[in-house]
């Protein structure tokens, strides 16, 4: 069942594109800049913590890498994540409209929410080749294992995106929990330090982390050049959470489901 419903994920790519599309607009609608603040809040923000950590409390380079592009490789795909995993959670809740119709794939609305973050993140993707190219650090081999990362994000996405969007239309602190979830996980993720100035104990919890995985493999890209499958100890585990987390997503919405409209 699981397959057959990715599968027809693939089959509604073009509807899924223009829910996507209609909710970015919709998003932003009414206020002056439009979609701009969709970029322009991002970049405010890891301004502001580059001033902070690198103006302010004078962080050094990092393996003699400047600051802000040190923090920039990580912070960025966590900024999908989280934009990303906070939307979809309210994804059912916010169009109960659609929930209510028999023939409506509601399952397709988490992912609707993802397309959207996905589209700002991939802004920002072209904004850091800009930014490292500025430092003398130009496109090279390593690249190309941006989309992998992205597909990693995006089944561990869609995964928990199930699992918290039908949670929260039954109990609406889930909502709030995610966020403050998501808080802890920012400073438990090494974004703004490295695993490497903690104690050895540390090492395991750290890693336990899915998203050590993919901030560390945009440094991997960026910075440190080395390919994903060097690390299979960390791929295997990363693999094994995400499409754990994915069935048992696919398994309670599913089951869920058909008490949606009861309740909205």
């Amino acid at each position: 069942m699981l397959k057959s419903s990715l599968q027809s994920f693939k089959k509604q790519q073009k509807f899924i594109i223009q829910l996507s599309k209609d909710d970015f607009r919709r998003k932003y609608a009414g206020s002056y800049l439009g979609i701009a603040w969709a970029f322009i809040q991002p970049t405010i923000s890891l301004l502001i913590f580059w001033f902070v950590f690198q103006v302010g409390l004078k962080s050094q380079a990092v393996n003699d890498v400047p600051f802000i592009l040190w923090l920039s490789a990580a912070m960025i795909p966590w900024n999908f994540f989280a934009d990303a995993l906070q939307s979809a959670t309210n994804a059912i809740t916010e169009t109960s409209f659609l929930v209510k119709k028999v023939v409506f794939k509601v399952q397709i609305l988490p992912l609707v929410k993802i397309y959207t973050s996905l589209s700002i993140h991939l802004f920002f993707i072209v904004f850091l080749f800009v930014l490292f190219s500025v430092y003398g650090y130009y496109p090279d081999l390593y690249y190309i294992q941006i989309p992998y990362y992205i597909f990693c994000m995006f089944i561990l996405l869609l995964g928990l995106s199930w699992i918290t969007s039908a949670l929260v239309v039954f109990l609406k602190d889930v909502g709030q929990v995610i966020s403050m979830i998501l808080q802890f996980g920012f400073w438990l993720t090494p974004i703004f330090y490295s695993y490497q100035t903690l104690p050895v104990k540390y090492d395991f919890l750290i890693k336990l982390n899915p998203l050590y995985y993919i901030t560390e493999g945009y440094r991997g890209i960026f910075i440190y050049k080395f390919w994903f499958w060097e690390r299979p100890d960390l791929t295997l585990y990363y693999w094994i959470v995400s499409l754990s987390v994915l069935i048992v997503g696919y398994l309670l919405f599913r089951r869920l489901r058909p008490h949606f409209a009861d309740v909205l």
